[in-house]
């Protein structure tokens, strides 16, 4: 893609997720990318498809900037502790952060456009759950981290910040992220750590 291109690409995802935190997933039209963006309705067509190209694009760059947050800073740890402390304080943390891009990712979960673009969808975000799946293996196999199937560690970790995320996104009374972020990543160590420390 040309940078041309890629800035126009750009202009629109960004557009589409201003008009999403604004206007929500039924607010998210063609036409308010348009109005929003300034790009002509074939530039649309051209880098994305379609209307449901652009929403499942949007969903890709979003869940690749979460994924990216998770992933550089387990990077950083030098044990199983804080390598699942720092994966469940970065999911609190990026939506805190970035709450726009967090709803999009969250109120997209079940969209109808999403099994269309899976197989997309899932190249996209491949190399990052790779690297995570591939760090747990190996504490795994070194005894500090509990022998489950990877997915399910995945959903262990992952669920309590992703749950906590999508209510204090809806607006949940009592949830308080920046005190969830000190909390929480120990609480959910305590849930996967192994026989060996």
């Amino acid at each position: 893609m040309t940078p041309r291109g890629q800035e126009t690409s750009a202009r629109l995802l960004d557009a589409a997720l201003a008009v999403h935190a604004e206007l929500g997933h039924e607010g998210l039209t063609v036409q308010a990318v348009l109005d929003r963006s300034g790009v002509s309705l074939g530039s649309l067509y051209h880098h994305f498809g379609s209307a449901t190209g652009l929403a499942a694009a949007l969903y890709d760059r979003c869940m690749a900037e979460l994924l990216e947050a998770v992933v550089t800073d387990l990077r950083r740890a030098r044990t199983a502790r804080t390598g699942v402390r720092a994966v469940v304080a970065a999911y609190l943390r990026f939506t805190r952060e970035h709450p726009d891009a967090a709803r999009y990712v969250h109120a997209s979960s079940y969209a109808a456009f999403l099994p269309q673009h899976a197989a997309r969808s899932a190249a996209a975000k491949a190399p990052r759950i790779e690297e995570l799946y591939g760090w747990f293996a190996g504490h795994v196999a070194a005894g500090r981290i509990v022998d489950l199937p990877l997915v399910v560690l995945e959903g262990l970790v992952i669920g309590p910040p992703a749950e906590l995320s999508r209510r204090w996104l809806a607006g949940a009374p009592g949830i308080d992220l920046a005190a969830a972020e000190r909390t929480v990543p120990d609480l959910v160590w305590q849930g996967i750590r192994g026989p060996v420390d």
